[in-house]
Parts: structure tokens; C-alpha cells; sequence
């Protein structure tokens, strides 16, 4: 196989293979070449996804020797979904009765979700994830999204048992949007004791539906390592319950008479910049 051949070739393996420890002996022996070309391409791979802003290959040190591919996006592409995104949602048009937004379109557009979940994998990259958790049902395709760049499985929590998942836990929790008390499932089978979760959900207001679900994960003793969610509403009259968490979208107010959304960037953009503040910070103490 040609070198431009074999590079288009790798380059696909590790974007269908996030995370994914390879060994270069592997790769030698599918595309019949020498270990020394094979690394000269993973330089070359490497440089062209730094350059892209998609990540980055990690070297991994051991007896046989390997790559793995760590996905990311860069802050600039970033930045440029999350201002098309916050423009998309302040159509007035999206605007419904008692002031929600439809958002239904946005999750069943593939390239939409498929976007958002690099956004919010790229944040979550960084961090030992070994599954992706959400309610039924709009959370789902996020879920997915984020799931198949982390290369992780995905965990879905429903409000009544499946006869077909076996024998469930469950627990009730408190809405935090109707302040109703209301029940969430997860089979046995799904989740693995001690596993490390990230939660992913499509809106947020005060948060009681994400604090379910970490009510639920501590019946399996299991982590919760981030919380990520599409869009946020900054409601002043609602008791925030969930504390850490990354969002793209802050719905600030929904004015229903003069038909008109504010939609603000989330903490994402916040969050992107804490290291740097810290420092700051840290330098001032």
C-alpha cells in the first residue's frame, strides 16, 4: 500500500477507534510495513490533527509499543457551534406555551447532534469515562453523540421497568420543574459496581432529573465524573440543585408577549478559561 494510501487509511481507524490503545506491531502487520514507517506516518497523523483541532496521538509505553487517539476540538471551532447554536434557538418562532422552547429539531438533526457531542466530549476527554448516562427520551441522541467519540457505551434510565431488561433498581426523586415526585429505573445488568458515569441530558432547569440519576448511580456505588447538558435555564425563581456541570447554551429569559429569547453562551466558555483565571488568582494570594 502507497504511504498516502496507508495514511488516509490510519487516520480513519483511529477517528472510528477514540481512546483505543493499538499496537504498532498491529499496524505493521495489516499493512505489511516496517515499524519505522508506521511511526513516521502516526508523527505525520498527529501533526494533521493538532493542526484540524480534532486531538491528538498519545504514545503508550509497554513491550510492544502503541497509539491511541484522544479526541478534542479546538476552542475556535468550538466557539463558532456554540454562537450558531445560541442563534438558532433565539428564533422567536421556537417559543411555546408556558414558556418552553422547541428544541425538537435540533435533536433529530445528525449533523446538529453529532457536533454537540464533539463539543461536549472534548470537555469530558480528558477524564476516565467508562459509560454515558441519560433519561428517556430526548437525552438520547446526546447521549449517543457524546458516547461514540469517548468510544464509551450508553446507559439509559427510563420512568417504568422493561419486562425485556430483567430485574430493575429504582428510586423516586422530586422534579425539580414541577416539584412533583416521580420514578427513575435502571436495569442491573446495565452498569457495572464502581463505574465511572457521565451524565448527559438535553435541558436543565433546576436540575432535580440529574440529581435523580446520581441518586440512582450510588445504588451501583458507582461515580459520577461529569454532567453535561445542551442547554440550561438561568430562572432566578428556581433553586439550582446541581452545582458542577458543563452546558453550551444559557436560556436567560423567554419574554412569551413580546416573543423574544435571550440565549446566552454556558459555562462552557467559562470553564474553557478556569485554568488560566486560577492562575490569576493564584498569583494575586
Amino acid at each position: 500500500m502507497k504511504r498516502s494510501d496507508r495514511l488516509v487509511s490510519l487516520t480513519n481507524y483511529f477517528l472510528e477507534n477514540p481512546k483505543k490503545h493499538t499496537s504498532l506491531p498491529y499496524f505493521a502487520d495489516i499493512y505489511d510495513a516496517a515499524k519505522s514507517s508506521i511511526s513516521e506516518d502516526l508523527v505525520i497523523i498527529d501533526r494533521v490533527l493538532k493542526q484540524e483541532g480534532l486531538g491528538h496521538l498519545q504514545s503508550v509505553a509497554g513491550a510492544a509499543g502503541g497509539v491511541r487517539y484522544i479526541p478534542d476540538y479546538a476552542k475556535e471551532k468550538s466557539g463558532q457551534f456554540i454562537a450558531e447554536l445560541m442563534n438558532t434557538l433565539a428564533d422567536p418562532n421556537r417559543i411555546l406555551p408556558g414558556g418552553y422552547l422547541y428544541m425538537s429539531d435540533i435533536l433529530g438533526d445528525p449533523k446538529m447532534v453529532k457536533q454537540i457531542g464533539r463539543v461536549l466530549a472534548a470537555t469530558f476527554s480528558p477524564l476516565e469515562i467508562d459509560v454515558v448516562m441519560t433519561v428517556a427520551t430526548k437525552g438520547i441522541p446526546l447521549a449517543y453523540a457524546v458516547a461514540s467519540v469517548l468510544n464509551v457505551p450508553v446507559v439509559i434510565v427510563r420512568r417504568d421497568p422493561k419486562i425485556t431488561e430483567g430485574s430493575s433498581v429504582s428510586i423516586n426523586y422530586v422534579s425539580g420543574s414541577s416539584r412533583k415526585v416521580q420514578t427513575m429505573v435502571l436495569p442491573k445488568r446495565s452498569l457495572q459496581e464502581g463505574a465511572n458515569v457521565c451524565i448527559v441530558d438535553d435541558f436543565m432547569k433546576a436540575g432535580g432529573t440529574i440529581t435523580g440519576m446520581t441518586s440512582l448511580l450510588e445504588e451501583f456505588n458507582a461515580n459520577v465524573k461529569a454532567i453535561g447538558v445542551l442547554a440550561e435555564a438561568d430562572d432566578e425563581e428556581e433553586d439550582r440543585v446541581v452545582e458542577s456541570y458543563t452546558s453550551l447554551i444559557k436560556i436567560k429569559n423567554v419574554d412569551i408577549k413580546q416573543k423574544q429569547i435571550q440565549v446566552l453562551a454556558g459555562n462552557i466558555i467559562d470553564q474553557e478559561n478556569k485554568p488560566a483565571n486560577e492562575n490569576r488568582a493564584a498569583d494575586k494570594n
